[in-house]
């Protein structure tokens, strides 16, 4: 399988561990276990080595539905590169000591830190997070933001990579996250097939809203999925709202609507972060000359690549050829990132 130029992880980083805490939720444990710790052979490549622990021999879950036992104690972070911090079913009840200066010790010597849910009040307590970018549920957004406002919390989004720390917003957000960790350090065609087995979207963006408050309608809209696929297949040709609501059977202005409701976003710029992951993707591919890609892509011109790249990675083409193109081996964060 075509593992699309992948960033080849560290041996510690593929040493993955998640601490179970007091009260944690089962579904973020088993995100973790089904994203990190099912063997896939089918891939041909090392998988992570994922491992469960916790600060004490039996831990009760959520609402005392189940008591984990035997898992792995507290050193088992001392050996991992890849850190799953706890969520809180209360953020307001102060995490287990042990488990903070387990977190702490883990970023002091770089360990990767990852968060689901309100995990991040997890971070924040053990005080790994202050400067840094982060987002949380977004019921928890306003209490976060008064006791750790020393944090850069972005409290609109699915997800935020930065770097070593990666937190999600909320339960169905952590496999939106786990998918980018994968992708991040395996490639796209792995994180694909991945969530083909999974029967899960492949990619949200992590700039995508956490929820929608509107009133369920009384006949359901019909699915965005259809055009969303039809652009997907023609991103070289150019392409207009006027042909996007044509092809939908709907007006422009309803069109605008229905993005705005489905996925928090407008269609121009969906058009544009579309162009732009697939710029992306040739440039790991391989593909060295600019202007075909600018063409393949439908962004047109070297220049309009180079802005456009800019303001979604941080990085020009030529940049981002370095460090992720087919003979890079250092990981760090792939197009896009929110």
């Amino acid at each position: 399988m075509s593992q699309e130029s992948a960033q080849r992880p560290s041996d510690a980083s593929m040493r993955a561990v998640m601490i179970v805490d007091e009260g944690s939720n089962p579904f973020e444990m088993g995100v973790a276990t089904e994203l990190f710790g099912l063997r896939r052979p089918e891939l041909g490549l090392p998988w992570y080595d994922f491992t469960l622990c916790a600060a004490t021999p039996a831990v009760r879950m959520h609402n005392g539905f189940f008591t984990m036992s035997r898992v792995a104690g507290l050193d088992a972070v001392d050996r991992a590169g890849t850190v799953i911090v706890p969520n809180r079913p209360d953020p307001q009840v102060p995490p287990d000591p042990a488990v903070l200066e387990a977190i702490r010790r883990a970023a002091a010597r770089g360990a990767r830190l990852m968060s689901f849910c309100t995990g991040t009040f997890t971070l924040a307590a053990a005080g790994v997070l202050d400067g840094r970018r982060a987002t949380t549920h977004w019921r928890w957004a306003e209490e976060f933001t008064s006791r750790y406002p020393d944090v850069r919390l972005e409290p609109g989004v699915l997800f935020v990579d930065d770097g070593d720390i990666l937190t999600a917003a909320g339960s169905a957000a952590a496999l939106d996250l786990g998918l980018h960790l994968i992708r991040r350090d395996h490639g796209a065609d792995v994180a694909n097939a991945v969530s083909r087995r999974l029967v899960f979207a492949a990619h949200r963006d992590g700039g995508q809203r956490q929820f929608i408050e509107r009133p369920v309608p009384a006949v359901p809209d019909a699915s965005l999925a259809p055009v969303l696929a039809w652009a997907q297949a023609r991103l070289d040709r150019p392409l207009t709202v006027a042909e996007l609501a044509a092809r939908a059977a709907v007006s422009p202005a309803t069109l605008h609507r229905r993005f705005r409701a489905e996925l928090g976003t407008t269609p121009l710029a969906w058009l544009t972060a579309e162009r732009v992951t697939l710029a992306c993707r040739l440039i790991e591919r391989g593909e060295l000359r600019m202007e075909a890609v600018a063409r393949a892509s439908g962004l047109g011109t070297a220049a309009n690549l180079r802005a456009q790249m800019r303001r979604r990675t941080g990085l020009n083409p030529s940049a981002y050829r370095r460090r992720f193109g087919p003979a890079t081996t250092v990981g760090g964060p792939r197009c896009p990132t929110t």
